[in-house]
């Protein structure tokens, strides 16, 4: 056991319990993952079966890590057999296993967000509502809301209070918009990624049989970033432990920024609570920063008031303080940081991987991106778009998928008519207008013309039953045909080969070449499985589904200077690290300002940020910045007040204006700002309204512009903050006249019209 001699002392004790519940509490940089990984490979050589064993994490990509080191340890053979892997990717086994029982395939289609933002726009078409009220995006955070609090169709249907919120946020019809989704889902044998969580759930609580088995399976539950749990799988992690409690959580509640997407803090606070018999073990010593870093850090967050006290500390060598930037504009900000990094990459030596913008919206790059190439570094905007979600690699894989599930009525669409072969919009419309009539699959229909009459000619016909011949061509050698055999063979008989290498443009060039680079990519997945195995299509399907961001960043993006959000960032760590924007109403959001609870994830976000860097952190805001389409001026974020100034150096880039700024008067509006999606309106939250014009050029839900209509007493408005409210009062006279409006959500408010961004509405 030489490997436990690298663990400190409190490391180690955590290593070493084997039974019972307990909470590893891991600070930044403290060693979280080799604890957890230590603790397998100790539970194995205790005489722990390897098949008794569940690891879950949050990226397959931290799952095989730890893996392989497991292996190393105790052996790769032995370590092929823990169940080790994502929530997502562990339980989508499981369901495959036991489909039936939920009535879905057991080679069920797993829908990205792009396949299920998809449906949403088609129901909200098909229902004849507005997608400027209903839009899918905001529609789907709903839904995967409902489904993260495992709250079914026919619930959220009766919940009062959500309907309630929903009819406040003028989307009434939102639930019918969820049963559909549901139904449309269920008869393309397809679950998107919150479906792989919520039927486990249901899965267990309706046939207790099965729940029992994978008790007695997983003697031992291991959790990875428990803090970022949601109540669907705090639930199943419950469930599964019931009866030996032998349950192993590892986090860090300072870490908790995901409750935009269902995470709940309160399940690690409250874990004393669930197991009050619980070991807790503190990893307080912090490998990856300077001292300065560490302290700076802690002088944040300890203003917190829901969280688990810890002193996270490191022996380090004190390092450089804090650098705080002020900058005229965005556009200053983005040349003085680039200006920063092209001088210490040459000073000291440095690659660009080293460095690392992190940013509070994707919206911010603009300035950045600009002034990175002008001085021709090198730079990756992490995040964007991933291989396969590019059209010509989604193309190919709708093939794979309708080879697996032809009833994938998403894949259906995509491709039914690419490359062309006569099959035009109308007909489709009309097959699918039949399937809906019928209330079955549009493959059924496609299938059988008879059964299902369509008002489509005989030539449509006739192509479609060519179409769906050699779909079913393909499905015959799903289970015997290795993954890159029949992968080569769709992409091929397809017309896909030809109609990319047809196109002879560079974006053409460079299609066919991602294609190319898609099938190396299924024959590595193929002969890497064991010899006695065959790797199927629909293994890879499964395998490339469940990739997270983290697990699809390419190699030869190296040596580039990452840009990211804060959110994107955690988990990682970089040298030289610039979190820019530090402006109130930025960052923190305007949008998180509503309670303590928000402002407070905020701040754990602001701490998350300062965490990754290791050796220098650079702070930077700006006076005046173009958001939505106006100039604001900002100032500095509380965040910065918040550090203590011990650790802290305040370079002020206006005086002089050095480094090319520019005075406000010569500030040019960029060409585009992004804005921010609103957490409110995928949560449970009351929703905000957003997208709203100021009072002066409004205009009424008739048509009529607010100006020719003046505000008065018992007006209906909107406010981007407060939501709907009744004006109730009015003072003064333009251009300073106020208004008390009552808002449900908030109360009495006196606002200054010209300031307000109010919208009459009916």
């Amino acid at each position: 056991m030489g490997y436990l001699e690298a663990l400190n002392e409190r490391q180690l004790e955590a290593v070493l319990k084997v039974d019972g519940p307990m909470m590893v509490i891991a600070g930044a940089g403290s060693g979280k993952t080799r604890v957890l990984t230590y603790k397998i490979a100790y539970l194995m050589e205790q005489g722990v079966d390897a098949f008794n064993i569940l690891a879950l994490t949050f990226t397959n990509k931290a799952a095989r890590e730890m893996k392989e080191r497991i292996a190393d340890i105790v052996g790769p053979s032995e370590a092929k057999n823990i169940s080790m892997g994502t929530f997502h990717s562990v339980f989508s086994k499981i369901l495959r296993y036991h489909s039936e029982k939920l009535g879905f395939p057991n080679n069920f289609t797993i829908y990205d967000t792009q396949d299920s933002r998809s449906v949403i726009k088609a129901i909200i078409k098909d229902f004849g509502l507005d997608d400027k009220v209903y839009k899918p995006a905001t529609v789907h955070g709903r839904i995967s809301s409902a489904k993260n609090n495992l709250i079914s169709p026919a619930a959220y249907e009766q919940n009062a209070e959500i309907i309630g919120e929903d009819r406040i946020a003028q989307r009434p019809d939102l639930f019918r918009i969820y049963k559909e989704y549901v139904k449309r889902c269920f008869q393309s044998g397809a679950m998107d990624f919150d479906d792989l969580l919520y039927n486990t759930n249901v899965l267990f609580r309706d046939y207790p049989e099965i729940l029992h088995f994978y008790q007695q399976k997983f003697k031992y539950v291991l959790v990875d970033e428990y803090q970022d749990t949601n109540y669907a799988q705090y639930l199943i992690v419950k469930k599964l432990a019931a009866v030996y409690e032998n349950i192993c959580v590892v986090g860090d509640d300072a870490q908790s920024i995901y409750s935009f997407r269902g995470a709940n803090i309160q399940n690690i606070l409250n874990f004393k609570k669930d197991y009050p018999d619980f070991t807790q073990f503190k990893l307080e010593q912090n490998y990856r920063s300077t001292k300065n870093i560490v302290d700076a850090a802690n002088s944040v967050i300890a203003r917190n008031q829901d969280q688990i006290k810890k002193d996270v500390w490191t022996s380090n060598d004190a390092g450089e303080k804090i650098d705080i930037i002020r900058c005229l504009t965005d556009n200053e900000e983005g040349r003085v940081i680039a200006n920063k990094i092209f001088d210490w990459k040459q000073a000291k030596g440095l690659d660009y991987q080293d460095f690392a913008i992190l940013y509070r919206t994707n919206a911010q790059s603009r300035s950045f991106e600009e002034a990175l190439r002008k001085l021709n570094m090198p730079y990756k905007i992490y995040g964007g778009l991933s291989f396969y979600q590019r059209k010509e690699i989604k193309d190919l894989i709708a093939y794979f998928r309708l080879a697996a599930n032809p009833k994938d009525e998403e894949a259906l669409k995509r491709v039914i008519n690419y490359p062309k072969r006569g099959i035009g919009n109308t007909t489709i419309d009309n097959v699918v207008v039949a399937a809906r009539k019928y209330g079955v699959a549009v493959w059924d229909v496609l299938t059988d013309f008879k059964v299902y009459p369509v008002d489509i000619s005989v030539r449509a016909q006739n192509t479609i039953r060519d179409f769906v011949t050699k779909i079913q061509s393909f499905t015959l050698r799903l289970d015997t045909t290795p993954a890159f055999d029949l992968a080569n063979d769709i992409a091929s008989s397809s017309g896909i080969l030809k109609d990319l290498y047809d196109d002879k443009t560079p974006e053409g060039v460079a299609r066919y070449e991602n294609i190319q680079e898609l099938l190396a990519g299924i024959k590595e997945f193929t002969v890497s499985q064991p010899e006695n195995e065959i790797a199927t299509l629909s293994d890879f399907l499964v395998d490339v589904a469940l990739l997270t961001d983290a697990d699809q960043e390419q190699e030869e993006d190296k040596n580039k200077i990452t840009l990211m959000t804060i959110h994107s960032s955690k988990g990682l760590e970089f040298p030289y690290v610039f979190i820019v924007g530090l402006e109130e109403n930025l960052f923190p959001s305007q949008m998180a300002l509503n309670s303590r609870a928000e402002l407070e994830e905020e701040r754990r976000l602001f701490y998350v940020a300062l965490t990754r860097a290791e050796k220098k952190c650079t702070i930077s805001y700006v006076t005046s910045r173009f958001r939505f389409g106006q100039q604001i001026f900002a100032e500095p974020s509380r965040f910065i007040d918040e550090l203590d100034q011990k650790f802290i150096h305040h370079i002020n880039r206006m005086e002089g204006n050095t480094g090319g700024g520019r005075s406000l008067n010569s500030y040019q509006r960029p060409s585009e700002y992004a804005k921010p999606q609103s957490r409110s309106e995928t949560g449970f939250k009351m929703p905000t309204q957003r997208n709203l014009k100021p009072l002066k050029s409004a205009t009424t839900s008739s048509g009529k512009h607010a100006t020719t209509v003046p505000l008065k007493v018992g007006y209906n408005v909107v406010h981007e903050r407060f939501g709907k409210g009744k004006v109730t009062a009015l003072e003064g006279k333009a251009p300073d006249q106020k208004a008390t409006i009552f808002f449900p959500r908030v109360g009495n408010k006196t606002l200054i019209l010209k300031f307000a961004k109010l919208e009459v509405v009916d």
